[in-house]
C-alpha cells in the first residue's frame, strides 16, 4: 500500500490547498480507509467508526490486539447519539447526565474523553468487547474540520505502531505505518503532545482511568461528587478475554525502543542521582540517551542529549516528551535515562506514560 501524504496548514484552512487535502482525507474515510491526522494531544489513526471493516484496518495497521479498546472522535455534537446511549445534548440535555453535560461544556471541544454507555451501531471491536465507549471532541482545527467534512464518527487511538512510543508529528507516523495505512494528513507537531484524559462519568462522580491533559483538578472544579484516580500500579491487566476498561491500561505502553530507567528526586539531589544513573550506565557498556531539562548535568561523557526544556514549564515537557524519546531512539541510545517530574497538574500524565514505558518487555 502507497501511503498519500497530505498537507494542510492550520493558520490557512480556507485556502485552496487545505480544503483540498481536508476533502480527500474525509473521502478517503467515508469510503473505509485510514488517515492519520493531527489532534492536539497526538497523531491519530482515523477510521469510520461505524465499519466493522475500517476498525479491522486500525488494528491491522498498528499491530494492536483486540482487547485494546479505542476512542471514538466527533466533530459535532449532532453525532453523540451515533455513538453513545444517548441522545445530544441540542435535542434533550435532561437524558444526559449532569457531570457528562457539565463536562462537555467545560472541556470540549478539548483533550477529555469520556466513557460512555455504547450505542448498539458501534463495532463490538471498538469497544474491545465492554460496554463503555471513549468518545472525545477534538480542539485542532484541522481534526475539527476533518471531522465535520467527513460527517461521521471516526475511531482513531495514536498513529504509532502497538507499544510504542505516541506521534506527534506526520514524520513520527511515517516512521511506524508509512506503507500501513491510506494517507497521512500533515499539520506539523501537535500542541499538547500527550493523549486525552480518560475518565468514566457517572451521577455521583467520575473515575479517571488514564491522566492527561486534563487535570484532576479541573475536573474535580466542574464535576458533582467524588472524583477519583485509577493508579497505574493497580490496573488489571487486560486480555483477549477481558478487554482493557480504556486504551493505554494494564501493560507495557509508550515505549522507545531503548531500555528506560527513571530518576526520582527533587531539587539538587534529583541532579546528583540523575548524573550519576547516566554516569554509571555509561561505564557499564550502554550508549546512554538523557533526557535533559535545562540546567540539569549530564554525568555520562558520551550521552546522547535531548534538551527537554525548562524543568518547571510541564506543559512544554509534556509537549516535547514523545518527541525527545524518538529522537534518542534514532541516535542508538540503548538505555534512556529520563527524571521523574513532580505529580501536580500535566505531570501526572507525564509520570503514568514514563511509568507504562519502562515497564518491562
Amino acid at each position: 500500500m502507497q501511503t498519500l501524504r497530505l498537507s494542510v496548514d492550520p493558520a490557512h484552512l480556507d485556502s485552496p490547498a487545505s480544503r483540498q487535502a481536508i476533502a480527500q482525507a474525509a473521502d478517503i474515510l467515508r469510503r473505509g480507509g485510514t488517515v492519520a491526522f493531527p489532534t492536539e494531544t497526538v497523531y491519530g489513526l482515523g477510521a469510520n467508526a461505524l465499519s466493522a471493516d475500517a476498525v479491522a484496518k486500525i488494528f491491522a495497521a498498528k499491530e494492536r490486539p483486540g482487547w485494546d479498546p479505542i476512542i471514538v472522535h466527533i466533530g459535532d455534537l449532532a453525532l453523540l447519539d451515533r455513538v453513545a446511549a444517548t441522545v445530544p445534548l441540542a435535542r434533550t440535555a435532561a437524558t444526559v447526565s449532569e457531570n457528562a453535560r457539565a463536562l462537555m461544556a467545560a472541556f470540549w471541544p478539548g483533550p477529555l474523553t469520556l466513557l460512555l454507555p455504547k450505542h448498539s451501531g458501534i463495532p463490538e471491536s471498538v469497544t474491545a468487547g465492554r460496554a463503555l465507549v471513549g468518545v472525545r471532541m477534538p480542539a485542532h482545527p484541522v481534526a475539527l474540520a476533518l471531522l465535520r467534512e467527513a460527517g461521521i464518527p471516526v475511531a482513531a487511538p495514536s498513529a504509532n505502531r502497538f507499544g510504542r512510543t505516541s506521534a506527534t508529528t506526520a514524520d513520527h507516523v511515517a516512521q511506524d505505518l508509512d506503507g500501513r495505512i491510506d494517507a497521512i494528513l500533515d499539520a506539523g507537531p501537535t500542541t499538547h503532545g500527550v493523549e486525552s484524559t480518560v475518565l468514566e462519568v457517572r451521577d455521583d462522580g467520575c473515575t479517571i482511568f488514564r491522566p492527561g491533559v486534563i487535570t484532576l483538578d479541573q475536573i474535580r472544579a466542574v464535576v458533582y461528587g467524588e472524583v477519583t484516580q485509577l493508579n497505574a500500579d493497580a490496573e488489571p491487566k487486560p486480555d483477549a478475554e477481558h478487554g482493557a476498561v480504556a486504551p493505554g491500561l494494564g501493560i507495557r505502553h509508550y515505549a522507545p525502543r531503548a531500555r528506560l530507567v527513571l530518576v526520582e528526586g527533587e531539587g539538587p539531589a534529583l541532579q546528583v542521582v540523575l548524573a550519576a544513573t547516566s554516569r554509571g550506565l555509561e561505564e557499564s557498556g550502554d550508549t546512554v540517551g538523557l533526557l535533559l531539562p535545562e540546567g540539569f548535568p549530564p554525568g555520562a561523557a558520551n550521552a546522547r542529549i535531548f534538551h527537554w526544556g525548562n524543568w518547571d514549564d510541564l506543559d512544554q515537557l509534556a509537549r516535547r516528551l514523545f518527541a525527545g524519546l524518538r529522537w534518542l531512539d534514532d541516535q542508538g541510545a540503548t538505555v534512556i535515562v529520563c527524571p521523574m517530574p513532580p505529580e501536580h497538574g500535566i505531570g501526572a500524565a507525564l509520570r503514568d506514560r514514563l511509568r507504562k514505558a519502562a515497564r518491562p518487555r
